[in-house]
C-alpha cells in the first residue's frame, strides 16, 4: 500500500475539511447537563442483560483502583468509562464474575461481512463499542464514545482514507482554554456531503455518547499530557488500533504529519445511539 498523494497536496485539500470532533470535557464532578444523571445503570446497552451485574454508588476517596484492583479494567470498559470521568455521585454496573467479564465484548465473535477483508473495522452505536476485524474473525474490541444526539455519528460503510497521529481539533479547545482539543492517533473515515470530516481518534470516554460525531478511543496517555489524570496512563486504544489499521506494518513510515492513504480498512457504522431509561435499571440476572 501506498500514500496516495503527496504532502503538500494532503495540506491543500485537508485545509477544506470541516473536522467534527468532540467539544471540551469538563473537569470530573457532578453535571446536571449529564444525561445520565451521574447514573450510568440507566444506559441500556442490548450486551448486559444476560450478565449478571451489581449497582456500585461511588462514594468519597473511592476510586476504581481502590474499589477493584487490577479489575479496574474490566469494571472501567464494562461501563464505557475512564478513570478522569469516574468520581464520587456516580452509580456503575459491576460484573458480579469479574473474572468473566475480562473477556466480554458486545460484538459478534466472527462476523460474516468481514470475512472478505483481511481488515475490517465495526462500530455498534448501540453497544458504544469498536471490533476489529481480520478476515472475519475478531482480533480485539474496545469500547467507543461516539456521537451525541444531534450529533450522531453516520451510519453505513465507510474507508479509512487518512492518518494523523498527531491531529488536534481545528474547531475546540479544552476547558481551560489554552490548547486546541488533542485528537491523537486519528484515523479519517468518512467526509459528509456538508464537508464535515469523521475520525476515529484519542477521546475522553464518559460512559456514554458524547461527541460531535467522530469516535473516540481510549488514551490515558494523551490525558495525562493534557490534564494530569491519571498519573500512571494504563489504557491507550487508540493507539492499539492506531497501529493494527494504519501503522507502519501496513504503511511506510508515519512522521506524526497529516497523510492520505489507499485502501485503508472497511468500516462499518450500525445501530443507533443507546437508550437512556427514565429509571435506573435493575440488576438482571443471568439465564442458567
Amino acid at each position: 500500500m501506498i500514500r496516495s498523494l503527496a504532502p503538500f497536496l494532503s495540506l491543500v485539500v485537508f485545509s477544506a475539511i470541516v473536522v467534527h470532533e468532540p467539544a471540551s470535557i469538563s473537569v470530573p464532578g457532578a453535571s446536571p447537563a449529564d444525561r445520565a444523571r451521574e447514573d450510568l445503570t440507566r444506559i441500556d446497552y442490548p450486551s448486559q442483560r444476560s450478565v449478571k451485574w451489581t449497582v456500585h454508588f461511588i462514594r468519597p476517596n473511592e476510586t476504581l483502583e481502590s474499589l477493584f484492583g487490577p479489575d479496574w479494567v474490566t469494571v472501567a470498559r464494562f461501563n464505557r468509562i475512564d478513570r478522569r470521568h469516574t468520581y464520587p455521585g456516580m452509580t456503575l454496573k459491576v460484573p458480579e464474575d469479574l473474572a468473566a467479564a475480562r473477556e466480554y465484548t458486545p460484538l459478534p465473535r466472527e462476523y460474516e461481512p468481514a470475512k472478505h477483508y483481511e481488515k475490517y473495522i465495526l462500530i455498534s452505536l448501540t453497544e458504544q463499542w469498536i471490533g476489529a476485524y481480520e478476515n472475519g474473525k475478531l482480533r480485539f474490541s474496545m469500547p467507543a464514545a461516539t456521537g451525541a444526539v444531534g450529533h450522531e455519528t453516520p451510519t453505513g460503510i465507510f474507508q479509512i482514507d487518512a492518518r494523523h497521529r498527531t491531529h488536534t481539533s481545528s474547531l475546540y479547545k479544552t476547558e481551560d482554554q489554552t490548547a486546541q482539543y488533542p485528537m491523537d492517533f486519528a484515523m479519517r473515515f468518512h467526509v459528509g456531503a456538508d464537508n464535515v470530516a469523521y475520525w476515529m481518534h484519542a477521546r475522553d470516554l464518559p460512559g456514554r455518547p458524547a461527541s460531535h460525531g467522530c469516535v473516540g478511543l481510549f488514551d490515558e496517555a494523551m490525558q495525562e499530557r493534557m490534564y494530569g489524570i491519571p498519573e500512571k496512563p494504563v489504557l491507550q486504544d487508540a493507539k492499539k488500533l492506531y497501529d493494527w489499521a494504519v501503522g507502519e506494518d501496513e504503511y511506510e513510515d508515519d512522521t506524526g504529519e497529516l497523510e492520505l492513504l489507499e485502501d485503508g480498512p472497511v468500516v462499518e457504522v450500525t445501530g443507533s445511539n443507546p437508550v437512556y431509561l427514565a429509571e435506573p435499571l435493575k440488576p438482571l440476572v443471568a439465564s442458567r
